[in-house]
């Protein structure tokens, strides 16, 4: 069974001062200047007893004392120092609370019987659970709390002519500084596992009326639970717990406490079966016995966090899943980009990967996607530039004599383009630029502009931390929002990540990503994008020798990962790269870097002469 005390920071403090001890919190530690046990010896040895803030395990590192043990027993040995009220009770055995005189068994009076009558309780019942009139009273029920030792530890008084705004005092009320337990334990058979609670007293007489087994209710209603050290061992003999409080503003009562005490599976009577009515009398009185029990039996399970029913997952065949186009034939084959992916993109530095990512940025517009980029090296300007390029082609390009631009005819229609007014760029000008900041802004555009294809250019750049520890943590968190950002809100993340330095020119994999392992572990998909290492032959049957790599406008994609279709591209995809239009292709022939996207009307060029009819373009 689950241990009842639960250790909390504040209890290592509360020792500290019940001893009037000087003390600092140094990491996960509290130091104390002397051990409370040893006083540091006839050398008055300092800061040698300590207490760990995370689980309550204590030591004297002094050997001579050497001491441990964790916060139960700081209570056994200190009686100044408590649990708190009922804690102690159960582990240190400090009973404050007196149970009443052995007793005669309690004959109830004829207007308990009657009134109990009128709430649908038949006399038997009354006479069962012992509940009668106060003395001299004959308007205050008295309902005594019994355990399952036959005990009495506990009264309660319900003024039954009390009116709101009318009567004084209160409508319910104790008997000072008795020990609070459920009412009804002792007629409840452990034989059988499962156990009913309601909220009142009339309530589980009601559920006992209809022929429900073990039902109990809590002393001083919903909000009060310093019953529950009292009753820990009685609720630890039952497997199931249905709660059955009052329904009222579309939530039952007890239900979220018993959900973090109850040390078992745990049910709740559904709010339909409710029908009209508030509690159990309510149904009891309008619609019998029968209603009652089909609330216990229909009782649903409360479904424990993180974890789903496989028959209430959504079938989803791959094949049917939204993705979209990369622009490369081989890739869009074999890995295609599934919307809800992480896909992380890495290669050295130079190669080309933003390159790369922001010509995917195209091909997402191109087909209905609107988009975002966060670029941490690059200024806003240059990436527009940049982008722009790729988006008008070669052809709507002229040299200047030092670089090339676009043509003034072209970037006026670029700019009425209806998806280049929904081609977004993170503005990491301010000062307070951070993950949170990126993340919290990411999630804002995909609400306000419906963004569905997301580059983050790259890793280090949105990261603000120092410390190799503290920085693999950071990461770790960061891709972890970030996986979850993709798969809940159904969109593309591409993740620019640097290799580790000094692999030279050896196979690369996953391990070969910077930081921490875990950004490969939680990403959907891993890409490089790198210059070829060794000498080859392009299409147009040139052979580049090493030397010559440095200059070769040549590239190779590889898919290091693909967690949804379990295919890798090993062997690489040798892409060629234009400079004219910053544009990249997987095409051979002399206008392979002439394809058209929508911004001009979505004609394809009068090149890709090497395509057949047949063949499908990527682009469009």
């Amino acid at each position: 069974m689950t241990e009842l005390y639960q250790f909390d920071k504040e209890d290592a403090y509360r020792f500290a001062r019940s001893i009037h001890a000087f003390v600092q919190e140094k990491g996960d530690e509290l130091h104390f200047k002397y051990c409370p046990f040893c006083n540091g010896g006839d050398n008055h040895d300092k800061n040698t007893f300590a207490i760990n803030l995370k689980t309550g395990a204590w030591n004297c590192k002094r050997g001579s004392c050497g001491r441990t043990g964790n916060m139960i027993t700081l209570a056994q040995e200190f009686s100044d120092f408590s649990l708190g009220d009922g804690i102690d009770d159960i582990y240190l055995n400090r009973e404050r609370y007196r149970k009443f005189a052995k007793r005669e068994p309690i004959e109830p009076k004829e207007e308990a019987v009657e009134y109990l009558e009128s709430r649908g309780i038949p006399e038997e019942i009354t006479k069962l659970y012992e509940i009668t009139m106060k003395k001299d009273v004959d308007h205050v029920m008295v309902f005594p709390f019994i355990d399952d030792n036959g005990e009495m530890w506990y009264i309660k008084y319900r003024n039954l002519a009390y009116k709101k705004g009318e009567t004084k005092g209160s409508k319910e009320w104790c008997e000072r500084d008795r020990k609070p337990i459920l009412f009804g334990m002792n007629h409840c058979n452990f034989e059988n596992d499962v156990l009913v609670m309601t909220e009142g007293q009339i309530d589980s007489l009601s559920c006992t009326a209809a022929g429900i087994e073990n039902a109990v209710s809590v002393p001083m209603g919903k909000n009060n639970f310093t019953w529950v050290p009292y009753c820990w061992n009685f609720l630890g003999r039952f497997n199931e717990l249905i709660v059955f409080g009052d329904y009222e503003n579309g939530s039952i009562s007890l239900l979220e406490e018993m959900k973090t005490r109850f040390p078992g599976r745990i049910k709740h009577v559904r709010p339909e079966d409710y029908k009209d009515c508030k509690d159990a009398n309510e149904i009891f009185l309008k619609y019998g016995a029968e209603a009652i029990r089909q609330c216990i039996e229909n009782a649903e399970l409360i479904p424990v966090s993180g974890i789903k029913r496989m028959v209430d997952i959504q079938r989803v065949k791959l094949s049917e899943l939204e993705s979209m186009n990369t622009g490369f034939a081989e890739l869009d084959e074999k890995c295609r980009f599934y919307f809800g992916e992480l896909i992380i993109v890495t290669g050295t530095a130079g190669d080309g990967k933003s390159t790369q990512t922001s010509q995917w940025v195209t091909m997402a517009l191109n087909q209905g996607y609107p988009a975002m980029i966060y670029s941490g090296e690059m200024p806003s300007w240059f990436v527009k530039n940049w982008i722009d390029m790729q988006i008008v082609g070669p052809e709507n390009t002229q040299f200047n004599g030092r670089t090339y631009d676009i043509t003034d005819e072209s970037y006026q229609k670029l700019e009425k383009w209806d998806m280049y007014q929904k081609l977004y760029i993170y503005d990491n000008g301010n000062e307070d630029t951070n993950q949170d900041s990126l993340i919290e802004t990411i999630l804002k555009g995909i609400q306000q502009y419906g963004i569905r294809f997301i580059v983050i250019d790259n890793l280090m750049t949105a990261m603000d931390y120092e410390g190799e520890v503290e920085l693999n943590n950071a990461q770790t968190a960061f891709t972890k929002r970030l996986a979850n950002i993709a798969q809940e809100r159904n969109v593309i993340i591409l993740l620019v990540v640097h290799p580790r330095k000094g692999n030279g020119s050896r196979s690369f994999s996953n391990d070969d990503i910077a930081g921490s392992s875990n950004i490969v572990n939680r990403a959907h998909k891993t890409i490089r994008y790198a210059r070829p290492t060794e000498s080859f032959t392009d299409p147009t049957g040139r052979t580049w020798s090493k030397e010559e790599l440095y200059d070769c406008p040549y590239r190779i994609l590889t898919v290091l990962k693909d967690r949804l279709t379990g295919k890798t591209i090993s062997n690489g995809i040798l892409l060629g790269y234009d400079e004219a239009s910053k544009r990249i292709t997987d095409k051979t022939g002399r206008d392979r870097f002439n394809w058209r996207l929508n911004w001009d009307g979505g004609n394809p060029s009068k090149g890709f002469s090497d395509i057949s009819e047949d063949d499908e373009i990527p682009f469009l």
